[in-house]
Protein backbone atom coordinates (compact mmCIF):
# COMPACT_ATOMS: atom_id res chain seq x y z
CA UNK A 1 0.00 0.00 0.00
CA UNK A 2 1.21 3.35 -0.79
CA UNK A 3 -0.12 5.89 1.37
CA UNK A 4 0.27 9.13 -0.28
CA UNK A 5 2.80 11.18 -3.37
CA UNK A 6 6.15 10.61 -1.76
CA UNK A 7 5.70 6.94 -1.22
CA UNK A 8 4.93 6.63 -4.77
CA UNK A 9 7.85 8.57 -5.65
CA UNK A 10 10.03 6.37 -3.49
CA UNK A 11 8.56 3.43 -5.09
CA UNK A 12 9.55 4.63 -8.53
CA UNK A 13 13.07 5.58 -6.83
CA UNK A 14 13.47 1.89 -5.22
CA UNK A 15 12.55 0.37 -8.94
CA UNK A 16 15.25 3.17 -10.66
CA UNK A 17 17.92 1.41 -8.41
CA UNK A 18 17.17 -2.15 -9.42
CA UNK A 19 16.61 -1.75 -13.31
CA UNK A 20 19.66 -2.06 -15.59
CA UNK A 21 19.16 -0.76 -19.40
CA UNK A 22 17.80 -1.95 -21.61
CA UNK A 23 14.53 -2.46 -19.58
CA UNK A 24 10.66 -1.38 -20.76
CA UNK A 25 8.47 -0.88 -18.41
CA UNK A 26 4.70 -0.99 -18.37
CA UNK A 27 2.73 1.00 -16.11
CA UNK A 28 -0.56 0.88 -16.28
CA UNK A 29 -3.76 2.61 -13.79
CA UNK A 30 -6.72 5.07 -14.44
CA UNK A 31 -6.05 8.47 -14.80
CA UNK A 32 -4.66 10.42 -11.65
CA UNK A 33 -3.35 6.74 -10.60
CA UNK A 34 0.11 7.75 -10.07
CA UNK A 35 1.94 7.07 -13.25
CA UNK A 36 3.30 9.78 -13.68
CA UNK A 37 4.18 10.62 -9.63
CA UNK A 38 5.64 6.74 -9.83
CA UNK A 39 7.80 8.12 -13.09
CA UNK A 40 9.29 11.35 -11.47
CA UNK A 41 10.71 9.11 -8.61
CA UNK A 42 12.23 6.60 -11.41
CA UNK A 43 13.66 9.34 -13.29
CA UNK A 44 15.01 10.69 -9.42
CA UNK A 45 16.45 7.66 -8.57
CA UNK A 46 17.98 7.57 -11.97
CA UNK A 47 19.78 10.94 -11.65
CA UNK A 48 16.95 13.66 -13.29
CA UNK A 49 16.91 16.35 -10.50
CA UNK A 50 14.83 19.01 -13.10
CA UNK A 51 10.69 18.49 -13.57
CA UNK A 52 9.06 15.57 -14.62
CA UNK A 53 6.12 16.27 -16.52
CA UNK A 54 3.48 14.34 -18.17
CA UNK A 55 3.93 13.53 -22.03
CA UNK A 56 0.24 13.19 -22.56
CA UNK A 57 0.68 15.99 -25.50
CA UNK A 58 3.90 15.31 -26.44
CA UNK A 59 3.84 11.35 -26.45
CA UNK A 60 7.32 10.98 -25.76
CA UNK A 61 9.66 12.93 -23.10
CA UNK A 62 13.22 11.81 -23.74
CA UNK A 63 16.16 11.72 -20.51
CA UNK A 64 18.97 11.48 -22.34
CA UNK A 65 21.58 13.04 -20.32
CA UNK A 66 21.02 10.70 -17.55
CA UNK A 67 24.76 9.13 -16.68
CA UNK A 68 23.67 5.57 -16.58
CA UNK A 69 21.37 5.00 -19.92
CA UNK A 70 18.84 7.50 -20.93
CA UNK A 71 14.91 6.72 -20.42
CA UNK A 72 12.16 7.73 -22.63
CA UNK A 73 8.50 8.59 -20.79
CA UNK A 74 5.99 7.81 -23.66
CA UNK A 75 2.32 8.32 -22.42
CA UNK A 76 -0.04 6.13 -24.97
CA UNK A 77 -3.31 8.01 -23.49
CA UNK A 78 -3.86 10.01 -26.69
CA UNK A 79 -2.64 7.37 -29.33
CA UNK A 80 -5.52 7.02 -32.00
CA UNK A 81 -3.98 3.53 -32.96
CA UNK A 82 -1.09 1.17 -32.33
CA UNK A 83 0.43 1.84 -35.78
CA UNK A 84 1.01 5.80 -34.66
CA UNK A 85 4.13 4.46 -33.05
CA UNK A 86 5.74 4.30 -36.07
CA UNK A 87 5.48 7.73 -36.46
CA UNK A 88 6.76 8.33 -32.86
CA UNK A 89 10.28 6.18 -33.98
CA UNK A 90 9.52 3.57 -31.68
CA UNK A 91 12.21 1.36 -33.19
CA UNK A 92 14.90 4.18 -32.37
CA UNK A 93 13.60 4.30 -28.77
CA UNK A 94 13.54 0.33 -28.90
CA UNK A 95 17.23 0.44 -30.22
CA UNK A 96 18.87 2.94 -28.02
CA UNK A 97 20.03 0.86 -24.81
CA UNK A 98 17.63 2.81 -22.73
CA UNK A 99 14.65 2.15 -20.76
CA UNK A 100 11.36 2.90 -21.52
CA UNK A 101 8.61 4.43 -19.02
CA UNK A 102 5.09 3.51 -21.15
CA UNK A 103 2.23 4.93 -19.57
CA UNK A 104 -0.82 3.03 -21.21
CA UNK A 105 0.62 0.67 -23.15
CA UNK A 106 -2.57 -1.50 -23.54
CA UNK A 107 -2.90 1.21 -26.30
CA UNK A 108 -0.22 -0.20 -28.35
CA UNK A 109 -0.96 -3.88 -27.96
CA UNK A 110 0.96 -6.26 -30.10
CA UNK A 111 3.47 -3.28 -30.94
CA UNK A 112 5.58 -3.03 -27.57
CA UNK A 113 8.19 -5.80 -26.70
CA UNK A 114 7.56 -7.79 -23.66
CA UNK A 115 7.86 -5.64 -20.38
CA UNK A 116 11.21 -6.06 -18.18
CA UNK A 117 8.78 -4.77 -15.57
CA UNK A 118 4.82 -4.48 -15.48
CA UNK A 119 3.78 -1.85 -12.97
CA UNK A 120 -0.42 -1.25 -12.19
CA UNK A 121 -1.28 1.67 -9.97
CA UNK A 122 -5.04 1.37 -8.02
CA UNK A 123 -6.71 3.77 -5.85
CA UNK A 124 -7.54 2.35 -2.87
CA UNK A 125 -8.90 4.79 -0.08
CA UNK A 126 -6.67 7.58 0.02
CA UNK A 127 -3.69 5.78 -1.54
CA UNK A 128 -2.82 3.33 -3.90
CA UNK A 129 -2.04 0.01 -4.30
CA UNK A 130 1.13 -1.11 -6.80
CA UNK A 131 0.73 -4.89 -8.12
CA UNK A 132 4.27 -5.62 -9.82
CA UNK A 133 4.90 -8.19 -12.57
CA UNK A 134 8.15 -9.39 -14.02
CA UNK A 135 9.14 -12.00 -16.30
CA UNK A 136 12.67 -12.48 -14.38
CA UNK A 137 11.70 -13.63 -10.67
CA UNK A 138 14.82 -12.12 -9.18
CA UNK A 139 13.99 -8.86 -10.46
CA UNK A 140 10.89 -9.11 -7.51
CA UNK A 141 13.03 -11.16 -5.10
CA UNK A 142 15.03 -7.59 -5.10
CA UNK A 143 12.31 -5.28 -5.20
CA UNK A 144 11.34 -7.00 -2.47
CA UNK A 145 14.26 -7.29 -0.35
Amino acid sequence: MLADESQTIALGQQVAAQVTAPAVLYLHGELGAGKTTFSRGFLRGRGHTGSVKSPTYTLVEPYESLTEAPVFHLDLYRLGESGELEYLGIEDYLTADGILLIEWPERAEGRLPEATLDITLVPEGSGRVARLRAPDPTLLQRLNA
